[in-house]
């Protein structure tokens, strides 16, 4: 069983800036400090250059036991990626290697970090990496892909 929170709050990304969804496996929704498959909170944030927002907390009463058996009976990590679907960054202490296949699969990004950290530094990392130069993933998803134009090279051949 799940259960999802959400928060509304009118301040948002300035416009034509497209905010980016991140997931945070939490236990207690100040820190990173969950593996994703045991996790029982995943906050939801929209991240963008100049500011965040708490968007959702979906809690899950199903949680792996970390001892490496997948239960075939009761899958614990569909109802999870279903309820992040639209996040690209998921951020967890550990994510097993099937669990990350099927997030790749659904369009999601797992971000794995050796020690807990505080939600807030997740964040401001996140706002660092956009204001500097995103890897090309990223960049395809906020839209600011550019793709190279190789006809100027061409031109400048001919006219030569």
């Amino acid at each position: 069983m799940s259960r999802t929170l959400r928060l509304v709050e009118p301040a948002g990304p300035a416009p034509g800036e497209k905010p980016l969804r991140v997931a945070i496996a939490s236990n207690d929704l100040e820190r990173l400090d969950a593996h994703f498959g045991s996790a029982r909170q995943i906050a939801v944030y929209e991240v963008w250059k100049t500011g965040a927002r708490f968007v959702e907390v979906h809690q899950f009463s199903n949680s792996t036991d970390q001892k490496g058996r997948h239960d075939d009976l009761e899958d614990r990590i569909g109802p999870k990626l279903e309820a992040l679907s639209g996040c690209t960054l998921v951020f967890a202490l550990a994510v097993g290697g099937p669990s990350a296949a099927r997030m790749v699969r659904a369009g999601m990004h797992p971000i794995k970090r050796k020690e807990p950290e505080p939600i807030s530094a997740v964040i401001e990392q996140v706002q660092v990496m956009l204001n500097g130069n995103p890897p090309p993933f990223l960049r395809k998803v906020l839209g600011t892909h550019v793709k190279p134009d190789f006809t100027a090279d061409f031109d400048e051949e001919e006219t030569a």
